[in-house]
């Protein structure tokens, strides 16, 4: 066994693992972790995939103990302490980027990590920031169309901070 501290979702994880653990396994199995979705265990899909330290990663591809010391966003991480969902969460359910849900956890998490990387994709940029994750229902217009949606979204919030509120006090849209 091995000794790995994780912050995971924003909670730190002290845990013995086998060596050998995927950490999709640890994810799901040790923490409960369950919308990390096990697709295909061979990277192939993209279901499992999870931010490390900010960047997306198939978690079937990553071994526990290379995690250790890192930060861990699931996708049940994304949404706000209140239960506010991210604004990828909500772009895919409002612009119906799923069916059956298996690729979606996955096709969000590579989407944040597009958008933190690009702000404004283009339509090819999207699917480029997504390959490796696959859908087997929608023909993906929807999830093209839902990563933009979520990119307009996140691009025209402003946040409401003291030092905001001053610059947009008298502005109506």
């Amino acid at each position: 066994m091995t000794r790995i501290t994780m912050t995971v979702d924003g909670v730190r994880y002290d845990d013995d693992v086998e060596p050998r653990t995927l950490l999709v396994q640890h994810l799901r199995d040790n923490l409960g972790k369950v919308g990390t979705v096990v697709g295909c265990d061979t990277s192939n899909c993209g279901s499992c995939t999870v931010l490390l330290s900010g960047r997306s990663v198939k978690s079937c591809s990553v071994l526990a103990v290379q995690a250790d010391g890192a930060d861990v966003t699931t996708v049940e991480g994304l949404a706000g302490a209140d239960g506010t969902l991210h604004p990828v969460q909500t772009a895919f359910h409002e612009q119906h980027g799923l069916q059956c849900g298996y690729c979606t956890p996955g096709m969000i998490m590579a989407a944040v990590d597009l958008l933190t990387e690009n702000a404004d994709p283009t339509d090819d940029e999207i699917r480029h920031g997504l390959e490796g994750n696959l859908c087997r229902c929608t023909g993906y217009q929807n999830i093209v169309k839902s990563v933009r949606a979520a990119a307009d979204a996140m691009r025209t919030s402003v946040p409401t901070t003291p030092e905001t509120a001053a610059t947009t006090e008298g502005v109506t849209s």
